[in-house]
């Protein structure tokens, strides 16, 4: 029976978690959209929802994850995690805080952790803020995000404004002392009438005694970096055995190929450095807006190519690119563009014999396994931080898929990528 049910509001942010959790042991199962009823349950350690609602209405952000969550307590998870961005992104209006409270509500319980860290990608939390690297959030690049731009460094201030309840904090001093003093800090904000702690980490071994503290908390709300320490909590309880095969899939093969529409400097990175190694086509959606003449010339170019190399197609561009295009056709109009563009190429690749397929970016990657019918994925090997390789076993022939948040992963993550899978073969 599951340990674990994870709610994540995008689909790269579920594969973050899932890989987090079998690097600690836990075996993982990914599934994508809300489950039907009749879904068979998993015979995992943990299980992670994935959905498409960081930039969705909030009450249909709100339905789906409480309709996730449903399924995960009919399950048998003993907990629920909040999946959200380690840059935790999102409005004012939402949707962190009015998801976050909807699972609360539904699970009866008053009172959640949130961190947003991943030290190992640079993302910390002191003091209440978000740092990305050495600079605050706000100055990190995500004020320019197109869809969810982020001003403000201080979760105390972002959360507060989204949630009907109020945010206190766990700081670097109580933290730094380890899991008694957090759990001491926790029962303090719950007797100030809390609903939300944000918790400062600095370090995995932060992250490792918040998770420790967590023990008997129904509900976890931040990116995978809180996950990290839930394994061994679970061990020392009894509930999970120490296994070596967590992260084993099966053998790749077929075409390789990398879509890309995130717009993160990352990635933007990432396609450079592809460009001087491999094919690569950069879609121009500005000069031809047309949804089916991208995907047309995308898939040309790819049938042009050599069977035996990856290659890489991206619509991504620069922010006064991005910019542009939005006043060209709406913010709205803009992003489905990309996205409906980028899954109708990920459909004709995959049509054309590509088992390999590296998606950057949450909502491209969303759009694609949408696209491609695919319902839940193994959870493999990682490749950079946070970044797994996956394998859909209901896709024709079975497809790796490695799900990339835009802001994850080193200049060279495409090729490395490909020659894992190489070397595993």
């Amino acid at each position: 029976m599951p340990i674990l049910g994870g709610v994540a509001d995008d689909f790269t942010g579920a594969t973050d978690l899932a890989n987090t959790l079998v690097k600690e042991g836990a075996r993982t199962v990914q599934l994508l959209g809300v489950p039907r009823a009749d879904d068979p349950v998993p015979d995992v350690d943990a299980i992670v929802v994935a959905l498409k609602s960081r930039t969705a209405p909030v009450r249909e952000a709100v339905a789906e994850s409480v309709a996730a969550l449903d399924w995960l307590l009919e399950a048998g998870c003993r907990q629920a995690f909040f999946k959200v961005c380690s840059t935790f992104d999102s409005t004012d209006e939402g949707n962190i805080g009015p998801v976050a409270d909807a699972l609360l509500a539904r699970l009866g319980a008053g009172f959640a952790p949130v961190c947003p860290a991943f030290p190992t990608n640079g993302r910390t939390v002191y003091l209440g803020h978000l740092f990305v690297g050495s600079v605050l959030l706000n100055e990190s690049g995500m004020e320019n995000h197109p869809l969810t731009p982020m001003r403000d460094a201080n979760l105390i201030r972002v959360l507060g404004r989204q949630t009907q309840g109020s945010v206190g904090l766990v700081p670097f001093a109580a933290v730094d002392q380890g899991a008694g003093a957090i759990r001491s800090a926790f029962t303090a904000l719950r007797d100030q009438a809390r609903r939300y702690a944000i918790v400062d980490a600095l370090t995995d071994a932060h992250l490792r005694a918040i998770g420790a503290a967590s023990d008997n908390v129904a509900l976890m709300v931040g990116g995978s970096g809180l996950a990290i320490g839930l394994p061994d909590t679970w061990r020392a309880a009894g509930l999970l055995a120490t296994r070596g095969d967590a992260a084993h899939l099966p053998p790749a093969r077929g075409r390789a190929a990398v879509v890309a529409g995130s717009c993160s400097r990352a990635t933007l990175g990432q396609i450079g450095f592809a460009r001087d190694h491999v094919p690569t086509l950069t879609l121009d959606p500005l000069a031809h807006p047309d949804t089916a003449a991208l995907a047309q010339q995308a898939i040309a170019w790819a049938e042009a190519q050599p069977a035996d190399r990856p290659i890489v197609i991206a619509a991504s561009a620069t922010p006064d690119r991005v910019e542009a295009l939005q006043e060209a056709l709406g913010r709205e109009a803009a992003g489905h563009l990309i996205e409906h563009a980028l899954a109708d190429v990920a459909e004709g690749l995959v049509a054309r014999g590509v088992r390999r397929l590296v998606v950057a970016g949450g909502e491209t990657s969303g759009a694609v396994v949408s696209r491609l019918g695919v319902r839940q994925l193994a959870i493999g090997p990682e490749i950079d931080p946070g970044v797994p390789w996956t394998y859909a076993p209901d896709t024709a022939g079975g497809l790796h898929l490695a799900l990339k948040s835009g802001n994850f992963g080193g200049r060279d993550f495409f090729l490395k990528a490909f020659a894992m899978l190489e070397g595993a073969r």
